[in-house]
């Protein structure tokens, strides 16, 4: 089952409060990634744990051991004892300072493989599945609820074990001593631990609320920062900063409800512990007054065995409560990972000898109106063509369509006769590359972000820099010259000779161009554009909306598109000899 059906199956299936079968299975592909390679540190960082616990229940035995002996016991007992404390001690220090080096080690390796596992997976996606999701959401799940994860299934669950081990092994000798009593204490938690599991159901819905309210939260903050220039322009700070305002309130008002939820299952728990503790001692000192086997010593030792019989009645449904809310968290990113992966395809070889051809192609989002109506058209190998229009006359849409951003569309699109639904991701990618108006440039070296810290011969990179037009700068600046965070040491022009840069180290036979001078000056426009069409034995797809003769002459074919429809095609010439849709286009451009 591929991972789209998954996710449908799951919305379908999953009952309340229980995941669906194939939810666990998303999520066992996430929890495995925290033992990977991790298993030796995991079982060191458990042992010293148990260590730690049969330490508290060693410390217990001897307080018994030395009562004996203070009522009428021998110096030699009493030297005994006293180097059965000393011995527990040393096993005490030794394992705490192991546990010490290896939980903080595991709980590294865990994080870092868990989120390298879920950024792996992120990269699965396709262009256009990824652009039709928030990047928000990932943030969030990496940075807030991942910090969540680790905190409150990792560590805790080492908590856990310390705890259930204390409970076990104090019951064991609880049960030795006084079963009679060991039985009253039982009763007395039953109930009251059954509530407290009951309250920590609402912790999984409250720590689900704060991710949420923090995925929006983040979304906001990166779409004010990324448009700061915007606000600022339209002077508009103080709208701004009241929806910054009105998100950061949210977000902190679902983390105080989740901080109060927690609160109310340490309410109960506590209670819980008082409740036992106390029936406990009364019990207890009805049995020694009434002379039922139960001594005074005795309940001095339950008085200490309890310690750790409350401790978990306490804390056990808090660690629960966290622990499922935390695996809540695991299970949001691995549906949100698992969504919109484009289906496998076969590989084809990354070479384009005939074409791209377009067979009655029809296309529509959910929403709204036909974008693209049966296109036919073919972009013959080694090529170039313009594709012009009006706004909205689907231009881009082709373009996105042609990088695989959408298998919903009707007709076919054929690279060298293969389907392109058949296509595998990976093949595509080789085959395609696309120059957009928006270039992301990393905070990183010119040359990293032209190979995109990749391995390249210097001949090849060097060949790619002379053609995209960046020799000039690169012979001011050098290649180790930083370009800021994305690119503002760089100006528009040199950003889009980055991405030209790109496409051509890749080496791909298709190349897209979408809009890609659309914000420069026209001498900038126009000798980027230039530098497109000087690069020979590509097949190039150019959207634009500069319509200039030196440059529209330069195309084997032009492609005017109104309404997702061709209108006309072919030369300068012919199209201006028609003096139809083009001839407008171009006449109007140029008043």
């Amino acid at each position: 089952m591929d991972r789209e059906k998954a996710t449908t199956t799951v919305k379908d299936k999953k009952k309340p409060g229980r995941p669906a079968p194939e939810a666990l299975a998303l999520r066992r592909q996430y929890t495995a990634a925290f033992y990977r390679n991790n298993r030796g540190m995991t079982a060191l960082a458990a042992v010293m744990t148990l260590l730690l616990a049969a330490f508290n229940l060693a410390i217990s035995y001897l307080l018994k051991v030395l009562l004996d002996i203070s009522a009428g016991g021998t110096q030699a007992q009493l030297a005994q004892a006293a180097w059965w404390c000393l011995a527990a001690f040393i096993v005490f220090m030794a394992a705490y300072a192991i546990q010490r080096q290896a939980l903080p080690r595991f709980l590294q390796r865990a994080m870092t493989q868990y989120k390298e596992k879920a950024f792996a997976e992120i990269t699965r996606k396709s262009i256009g599945s990824f652009k039709g999701e928030s990047a928000g959401t990932y943030i969030s799940a990496l940075t807030n609820d991942a910090a969540s994860v680790q905190a409150n299934y990792l560590a805790r669950q080492f908590s856990l074990l310390i705890h259930l081990a204390n409970l076990l092994g104090a019951l064991a000798l609880m049960l030795y001593y006084s079963p009679v009593l060991t039985g009253a204490a039982l009763a007395l938690s039953l109930v009251p631990v059954m509530v407290s599991l009951a309250t920590g159901k609402q912790l999984e819905k409250k720590e689900k609320g704060v991710s949420d309210r923090n995925e929006a939260f983040v979304r906001q903050a990166k779409d004010i920062l990324s448009g700061f220039s915007v606000v600022k322009s339209f002077k508009a700070e103080k709208e701004i900063i009241s929806l910054f305002n009105r998100s950061n309130r949210e977000l902190e008002r679902s983390a105080r409800e989740r901080r109060m939820a927690e609160d109310l299952v340490k309410m109960y728990s506590t209670g819980a512990a008082i409740f036992a503790q106390m029936g406990v001692f009364l019990i207890g000192a009805w049995l020694a007054i009434t002379g039922s086997g139960v001594t005074p010593g005795v309940v001095i030792i339950f008085v200490q065995l309890m310690n750790f019989v409350i401790a978990p009645i306490g804390e056990v449904p808090v660690i629960l409560a966290n622990r499922r809310a935390a695996l809540a968290l695991v299970d949001k990113l691995a549906l949100a990972v698992g969504r919109n992966v484009r289906a496998q395809g076969d590989p084809v070889p990354a070479v384009l000898r005939e074409g791209v051809s377009l067979e009655n192609l029809s296309f529509r989002y959910e929403e709204g109106g036909s974008v693209l109506e049966d296109l036919t058209l073919r972009f013959e190998a080694g090529k170039s063509y313009a594709l012009v229009g009006a706004s909205g006359s689907g231009k881009s849409t082709l373009l996105n369509l042609l990088m695989g951003s959408d298998d919903r569309y009707e007709g076919a699109i054929r690279f060298d006769g293969k389907e392109l639904r058949g296509i595998s991701a990976e093949s595509l990618y080789d085959l395609v590359s696309l120059v957009q108006q928006d270039v992301f440039v990393f905070d990183s070296t010119i040359r990293e972000n032209i190979t995109l810290f990749k391995e390249f011969d210097d001949e090849r990179v060097t060949e790619a820099i002379r053609l995209s037009g960046l020799d000039g700068f690169i012979a001011r600046r050098g290649e180790d010259a930083r370009c800021g965070e994305n690119g503002s040491e760089l100006s528009g022009g040199e950003r889009q000779r980055v991405s030209i840069a790109r496409c051509l180290l890749r080496s791909t036979p298709l190349l897209l161009v979408d809009e890609a001078t659309a914000a420069l000056d026209s001498a900038t426009a126009f000798e980027v554009t230039n530098s497109i069409l000087d690069i020979s034995g590509l097949t190039r797809v150019i959207v634009t909306h500069r319509l200039e003769e030196k440059l529209l002459r330069r195309y084997d074919e032009i492609v005017a598109m109104k309404n997702g429809a061709v209108q006309e095609r072919g030369t300068f010439e012919e199209l201006m000899g028609k003096r139809g849709y083009f001839y407008a286009l171009y006449t109007l451009s140029a008043a």
